[in-house]
């Protein structure tokens, strides 16, 4: 069997003859060029070139066979972990040993995160999902009819899983988050497949957002993910266009202070670019550093103090308001941000924040823009952050 690597580059052409092939939804076998090689697929409009996600790469066999590997895309010398998704009834050779092989299409699958889940919430797939691990704020209407009904089981949480209620709804594969507390031994000696999915830790809202495809692959929905992100894409980058060039870029923090200590993120985070592509400058911009950051008041307030916008997620329970941020803590109060109005919140007991609002990048720049420049968006009705009044 020959193995063909997939270049990101050559196959923006293939990316093209996808999109147009939606539009029929016709199957047909095709030829597709990648390079001097050419690899037979059963639809163009099912080949998936990851363009914005560093987590997953994607090569292709003769015989539908997909070779996956999944990485840390915040480190580039970590673990990488090998999927071969094969069609089912079909036994190729030619699958290098180290690739765990997965028959697809799966039927049945377990979700460790909200992230995770929202990708099957965006391709209208909630079917396909058996066990979940929290319903803490989970909004969705058709997941709670079936936690209720008992299609879908609440699994326990990371560390404390009921492994006899997971074997029992009889999953194909189980997307895992191997970098957080894990507990998946036991899983893992039944002989289900753990899936790493690291959304999570991309450092773009679009390289997040097209992780819907990685999941397209296992679920047989190839060309409705890529036709998902595409319409996500499109309209992300005509926001991002129509703030590139305000006139005053205004400077955002974020954060509250927890248990003495001002939880941030760094200025390569994933948060950090949704402000730069929404017209705003964070107030660590320049720290180098992807994930989270821990910082004392006084450094925040030294560094924040006269930022014009200051943005807010929690779970308040009641109506959050300028009285109620002042009462967590006073020196709230000191910040010019509070003083002129400029708090932009999302309360989670009322947004479906985790479930749905990783799959819609698009919808948040469009909330962030709205509340950073008012003007380009003068109609606009905010869906996740608003300015709090």
């Amino acid at each position: 069997m020959t193995r063909i690597p997939v270049i990101a580059t050559a196959f923006f052409c293939v990316l093209c003859v996808a999109a147009c092939g939606l539009k029929s939804r016709q199957t047909s076998v095709e030829s597709v060029s990648v390079g001097s090689s050419t690899v037979t697929v059963a639809d163009s409009a099912t080949v998936i070139v990851p363009v914005y996600a560093k987590g997953y790469s994607v090569e292709y066999l003769s015989g539908d066979v997909r070779l996956i590997d999944i990485c840390d895309p915040q480190k580039e010398n970590g673990n990488t972990f090998h999927y071969a998704l094969v069609p089912k009834g079909r036994k190729p050779s030619g699958i290098p040993e180290n690739y765990t092989v997965i028959e697809t299409p799966v039927k049945h699958v377990m979700c460790m995160t909200s992230l995770q889940l929202s990708n099957f919430i965006r391709l209208d797939a909630c079917d396909y999902v058996v066990g979940i691990t929290s319903t803490r704020h989970l909004f969705n209407k058709e997941m709670n009819e079936r936690l209720k009904s008992g299609k879908t089981a609440k699994i326990g949480i990371e560390g404390n899983f009921d492994n006899e209620l997971i074997m029992s709804m009889n999953p194909d594969v189980i997307f895992i988050s191997p970098f957080k507390r894990g507990g998946y031994d036991a899983m893992r000696e039944i002989g289900i497949p753990l899936v790493p999915h690291l959304g999570y830790k991309e450092m773009t809202p679009l390289g997040q957002a097209e992780w819907i495809k990685f999941i397209g692959m296992f679920i047989g929905q190839e060309a409705e993910a890529n036709a998902k992100f595409a319409a996500i894409e499109k309209r992300y980058n005509e926001l991002k266009e129509l703030a590139a060039n305000v006139g005053k870029r205004p400077v955002v923090f974020s954060g509250e202070i927890r248990g003495g200590n001002w939880y941030a993120v760094g200025g390569k985070s994933f948060l950090a670019q949704l402000f730069r592509d929404a017209g705003a400058d964070y107030f660590l911009k320049d720290d180098p550093r992807s994930g989270g950051v821990t910082l004392d008041f006084e450094t925040v307030y030294n560094q924040a103090e006269s930022a014009d916008f200051w943005r807010i997620v929690n779970s308040y329970d009641g109506t959050f308001s300028y009285d109620a941020l002042k009462s967590l803590d006073p020196r709230y109060a000191d910040f010019r941000a509070f003083r002129e109005k400029g708090v932009v919140y999302c309360n989670m007991r009322e947004k479906p924040f985790y479930e749905s609002m990783p799959m819609e990048p698009e919808i948040v720049l469009e909330d962030l823009i709205h509340a950073f420049h008012p003007d380009l968006l003068p109609d606009y009705k905010p869906t996740y952050y608003e300015r709090l009044k």
